[in-house]
């Protein structure tokens, strides 16, 4: 079998009618290139130009020639193309933990973007407490991590998401409802509905009123965000939250939230792994993916 670069040669000479100029596009000189013909035409037995003319005319057992040449080389070219996508499919089951309160339609529209990217590949997602999620990147039984105010250490990375401002979060019958700001003075010895204090989150909004002089009358205490939104529904007290975690209720009415005034306050969202962690090409895909994410529009809120 001749080389794919004989193949190439002889085509190009054909298409221009010309060995030097056929030489020239496949950067051989002139002199080579004529060899390289007259071996092909010895080994076949045959002329595959007429000399004779100029332009050079190709004969009919070089049309012949020609035909198998291009179906060599356009065959070539698919398989190259086939060959790159292969390289560059992203296959595979990613396994993600996060926390509750991203939210199994955020975590869903995110499926449905990254399968429309990436057919063969999927996510199996998982809900846990942030210990836990910690606990299974390190073990390795997920290849990343959701979670709230992350703490990086010797064994994990951390990688910044996003910053989800918290705001004052009522009924919509309350008091406060109706304020556009809020001032922390406002929540000063207001009945209030927490996270159980272990949680980061509770500790951050708890040096947030301490920072301002507020103390508030803790009624209630939870250690999941749905629970806390179904006590400030029935009016049992407010409480603070990040915003992005209340738009269906804001949008259904039964619930409002308000920005505090004097420093806002946000809640960090990270990515964790595992260092040195190898990551597939699926895996790979879906963090480039998440980085890439624009912060959420939040609904209902000015």
């Amino acid at each position: 079998m001749l080389p794919l670069d004989h193949l190439k040669l002889f085509r190009d000479i054909a298409h221009t009618r010309s060995v030097s100029r056929g030489a020239a596009l496949n950067g051989v000189s002139q002199s080579a290139a004529s060899q390289q013909l007259q071996e092909l035409e010895r080994q076949m037995d045959v002329p595959l130009l007429d000399r004779s003319t100029r332009p050079l005319t190709v004969t009919d057992a070089g049309r012949l020639y020609l035909d198998y040449c291009k179906d060599v080389l356009r065959r070539r070219e698919d398989f190259e193309a086939a060959l790159d996508r292969m390289k560059h499919q992203v296959e595979g089951v990613v396994r993600v933990a996060a926390i509750y309160s991203v939210g199994l339609s955020e975590m869903s529209e995110l499926e449905q973007r990254f399968t429309a990217r990436h057919p063969g590949a999927s996510l199996q997602v998982e809900y846990l407490r942030p210990e836990k999620i910690y606990e299974a990147v390190l073990a390795d039984r997920v290849d990343l991590g959701l979670v709230s105010y992350p703490e990086p250490n010797r064994e994990l990375t951390v990688l910044p998401w996003r910053q989800e401002e918290m705001m004052v979060v009522t009924s919509p019958y309350h008091p406060l409802a109706a304020l556009r700001r809020i001032r922390p003075a406002d929540l000063n010895g207001i009945d209030f509905i927490g996270f159980d204090d272990d949680l980061p989150i509770q500790q951050a909004v708890r040096r947030y009123l301490e920072e301002h002089g507020v103390t508030v009358r803790m009624v209630m205490h939870f250690d999941n965000l749905q629970m806390i939104k179904e006590a400030v529904t029935q009016r049992a007290g407010v409480s603070i939250m990040p915003a992005r975690v209340v738009q269906a209720e804001l949008a259904q009415g039964r619930l409002a939230a308000v920005p505090l005034s004097g420093g806002s306050l946000f809640r960090p969202v990270g990515i964790i792994h595992r260092k040195k962690k190898r990551f597939s090409g699926a895996a790979l895909a879906f963090l480039e993916m998440l980085q890439e994410s624009p912060a959420p529009v939040l609904v209902g809120i000015e």
